[in-house]
């Protein structure tokens, strides 16, 4: 079986109107929500998907270095295949290396569709059916609304819930207190603070962050994510060492080696790996090893669409749940449409939903990963002339000290885009 072609859509949905959020030392705006489909046919006529990072730059290098190489050739091992293109791409490989690993996505999609396999047996062969979902959401909003929202994602069953602070040390105590309140004991809550460092001059300083941790073990929360710079591995060790909560990081690691600092200083409890930005399946992989020799825990970092959760779910089953224990499962707003019923959230993000033909099995708050071949899903192509793409970032950041607009990109390993300085 051959490869055939190679393409590459940019998709964007755009907000009713753009969402204003406030918090403390800026505001944060939400123009729309963007998002990549790949597609690898081959000669066989089995088509392949995968996610990707929704940006001009993956598909132009998609478009212009991975497809032209890939064209032509063979897929009978997605490995041997990587390693053919880094020899090809001599110096440009570290530059299109992730980019390439989001495509591969779609060669295993497309291999485990030729061999009647799921994914998730190409890659070693899962040890388990299920991986544990955290409902994600809970962007800069007062307090009440935080409980709220956590309340409705829980009803959904979910048995977990991730918020955002950032409205200032007090009320963010407040809103995980009612949180806490409003989904009593059995549910956990993660705590994902990197809007902390993300204030300018009003930033929390190291022992603010310690007053807080403390604040927040009192309402027994499961993690606290990012609350200092991810670069500042020291801070973060110091943190873990203190053992006040649980610390967790990595959807910032810009490569390999961070990752190895990470876990081999012991920095953190829980290690987060972004599967579209930071290598995909072959990162992941060599990641889940480490983890489980230095007995740490990780959890996939998603803010994407549902092909986005099934495909780190593939390789996340591979491994027990006492290595890999978490997947992110952004829980956006839907107003209900065709197949599809209405559910509470965060802003509307309807793509997310719409790119998959039928609706992933969520039950007591764990995915059941398909046992079809492939990812196990099949994508609605129509997202393609429904969704057309809207250039320009998709969130921007505004601080008051010092003054300054930042814009958001789909690389989660970068912290801001100073483009839209």
């Amino acid at each position: 079986m051959r490869i055939q072609k190679v393409d590459a859509f940019l998709l964007s949905y755009p907000l009713p109107e753009p969402l204003q959020l406030t918090y403390h030392g800026g505001q944060r705006v939400i123009f729309k929500r963007d998002a990549l489909l790949i597609r690898v046919e081959t000669d066989a006529g089995i088509v392949g998907y995968a996610p990707g990072q929704g940006s001009e730059k993956c598909l132009r290098a998609i478009r212009d270095h991975i497809a032209p190489f890939l064209t032509g050739h063979s897929l009978a091992d997605p490995d041997a295949l990587r390693v053919q293109y880094l020899l090809h791409a001599g110096p440009a490989a570290a530059a299109f290396l992730k980019y390439y690993a989001t495509v591969e996505i779609a060669l295993y999609d497309a291999l485990g569709k030729h061999r009647d396999l799921p994914i998730s047996e190409l890659l070693g062969g899962r040890v388990r059916d299920r991986i544990r979902l955290y409902g994600s959401g809970g962007m800069y909003m007062p307090p009440k609304d935080y409980a709220e929202e956590a309340k409705a994602i829980a009803d959904l069953g979910f048995t977990a819930y991730k918020m955002r602070p950032g409205l200032g040390p007090d009320d963010d105590i407040e809103a995980v207190r009612r949180m806490r309140e409003a989904l009593g004991p059995d549910t956990d809550i993660m705590v994902d603070a990197h809007t902390w460092w993300r204030m300018g001059n009003r930033s929390y300083g190291m022992e603010t962050v310690a007053r807080l941790a403390e604040q927040l073990a009192e309402y027994d929360i499961y993690w606290l994510e990012e609350p200092v710079p991810p670069e500042d591995h020291d801070a973060l060790r110091r943190l873990k060492e203190w053992d006040i909560v649980p610390i967790a990081s990595g959807e910032h690691e810009p490569d390999d080696a961070g990752f190895q600092d990470l876990v081999a200083r012991q920095c953190v409890d829980f290690v987060q790996l972004d599967l579209l930005c930071q290598g995909g399946y072959p990162t992941a992989r060599r990641l889940f090893a480490d983890l489980e020799k230095n007995k740490l825990r990780f959890a996939f970092h998603c803010w994407g669409t549902d092909l986005e959760v099934a495909a780190a779910a593939q390789v996340g089953i591979c491994w027990p749940e006492s290595v890999v224990e978490w997947l992110e499962y952004p829980v956006h707003r839907y107003l209900g449409g065709p197949g599809i019923p209405a559910r509470p959230g965060m802003y509307p993000f309807d793509l997310a939903l719409e790119i998959l033909k039928d609706r992933l099995t969520i039950e007591n708050g764990d995915l059941v990963v398909p046992e079809k071949p492939g990812l196990g899903v099949d994508v609605d192509e129509s997202v393609i002339e429904r969704y057309p793409w809207i250039p320009g970032p998709w969130s921007e950041f505004t601080l008051e000290d010092p003054p300054g607009t930042f814009a958001v990109t789909a690389d989660h390993t970068a912290k801001w885009d100073n483009s839209a300085s």
